[in-house]
Formats: C-alpha cells, structure tokens, sequence
C-alpha cells in the first residue's frame, strides 16, 4: 500500500474517533436535558425521563471508558473488547 494510502487510512480513523467523541457524546448529553425539558412540558410526557437517563447513562460510559483508556496506557496496558465487556489486558 502506499504512503498516501496509509495516511488516508490514519486520516479516517481520526475522522470517526473526532465525530464519536467530540460530537457524539456531547449531542446525546444534549439530547438528554431536551428529553428532562420534554418531560416537563404541559402536558408532562413521562417517557421524557427514563430517555434521558438513558442518554446520561451512554454519556457517562463513554466517559469512564476514555478515562479507563488513558489511565491503562499508563500503565503499560491497553483495552480488549474480546468479551462482552471491555477488559484490560498486558500490550
């Protein structure tokens, strides 16, 4: 492959990780307080909470799943998602 191949390659990668992190996790935290808001609305809508809560919970996964990331290369290690769950495991 050449080199204009690899760099398209990194280039992509980079692409989806930017609109998963940096644009995904902050619209469903969005999406979240509207549903809170859409839950408080005359007349109130009461799927409005456990949507957001739902929202929150994928929010704060993604979150501890970053930080368990970062602090597992510190440590020499990195993240298998061979199981159902991730797991950390020796490089």
């Amino acid at each position: 492959m050449s080199n204009l191949g690899f760099a398209l390659e990194g280039a992509w990668k980079v692409l989806a990780a930017g609109l998963i992190l940096g644009a995904g996790l902050p619209a469903l935290f969005a999406l979240g307080i509207r549903s809170l808001a859409w839950s408080a609305a005359e007349p109130p809508r009461p799927a409005g909470k456990p949507i957001a809560y739902g929202l929150f919970t994928v929010v704060v996964l993604g979150v501890l799943l970053g930080i368990t990331f970062i602090v597992a290369s510190g440590f020499g290690k990195t993240i298998s998602f061979d199981h159902v769950y991730p797991t950390v495991v020796d490089k």
